[in-house]
């Protein structure tokens, strides 16, 4: 069943960006690391096909970083380079503008042959909502210039960056699609925080990142929360973690939503291990 939501101001802003894209030399694409497929938004991709790109993993510290590998592998190897970073890393963040650097180069070597004196290239921003886009601007301009928040839609206009001498930056509002055909990218997307909670069941999103870690992170689950593999009673496994964390009402009884609460915590902050939610191979 396909997952429908696009406030007004993100059909606006995708206009935008569209309107933009001219103004540009390059595109920065940000990706959540733990879901590098998902948290690509399809409407943009035709727009930005006639740009030179790079893709920037986010998050790499709260994935699996075998996987980042591979998935930066799969972007190098489709001939977008591709990067994955931690903000808080001084030696990432000089990866990501030695990267935009060299991008901007080939723009600034044209107006250079047509005796145009060159200009720091410029670059458009894009990404998911609570992807950290604003974060990684503060630390590509070295002071706090955009909004962060740990909520979807926080940046809510276009916004011109310097970063030193090297490019300007342009800041676009996180974009999300009118509805996900496919389900589970909408899980995926909802469990990571790009959805505001209050638009699906955290319940059936816990339910899912449950199952997803029995498959592919047993050891991490097992942990965490004493849930064996094998058990297959979601009922059972809420009641289990709920016991365990404290997620009770009066007369004992398990708050399903509470311990909903709880796991979706526990894997946005990476108190469950390094995870990533979808697979080159899937």
């Amino acid at each position: 069943m396909p997952i429908q939501w696009f406030p007004g101001h993100m059909a606006k802003a995708r206009r935008e960006v569209e309107e933009k894209l001219k103004l540009v030399d390059f595109v920065m694409e940000l990706v959540d690391a733990r879901a590098p497929l998902s948290s690509q938004n399809p409407m943009l991709q035709q727009a930005l096909q006639n740009k030179s790109k790079m893709i920037v993993l986010m998050k790499k510290d709260l994935a699996d970083q075998r996987e980042t590998t591979k998935w930066v592998d799969y972007f190098n190897e489709r001939g977008t380079k591709a990067v994955a970073i931690d903000v808080n890393d001084k030696a990432d963040i000089k990866h990501v503008i030695q990267n935009a650097k060299e991008l901007g180069q080939e723009k600034m070597e044209k107006l250079k042959a047509k005796g145009i004196q060159p200009r720091p290239a410029r670059a458009m921003i894009v990404g998911v909502p609570n992807v950290g886009k604003s974060t990684l601007i503060n630390r590509l301009a070295n002071k706090k210039i955009a909004k962060t928040g740990d909520r979807p839609g926080v940046t809510k206009q276009q916004l011109w960056i310097k970063v030193k001498k090297d490019f300007e930056l342009l800041d676009t509002p996180g974009i999300l699609w009118p509805k996900f055909e496919d389900e589970l990218v909408g899980y995926r997307l909802a469990a990571l925080g790009t959805i505001k909670d209050q638009l699906l069941s955290m319940q059936d999103i816990t339910a899912f990142v449950i199952t997803y870690m029995q498959q592919h992170y047993p050891d991490l689950l097992e942990e965490r929360y004493q849930i064996a593999p094998d058990m297959e009673d979601m009922w059972e496994i809420f009641e289990i973690i709920g016991k365990q964390r404290g997620c009770l009402e009066s007369g004992g009884n398990v708050n399903f939503d509470k311990v909903a609460d709880v796991v979706i915590r526990d894997l946005r902050t990476g108190k469950l291990g390094r995870i990533t939610l979808e697979s080159v191979e899937d």
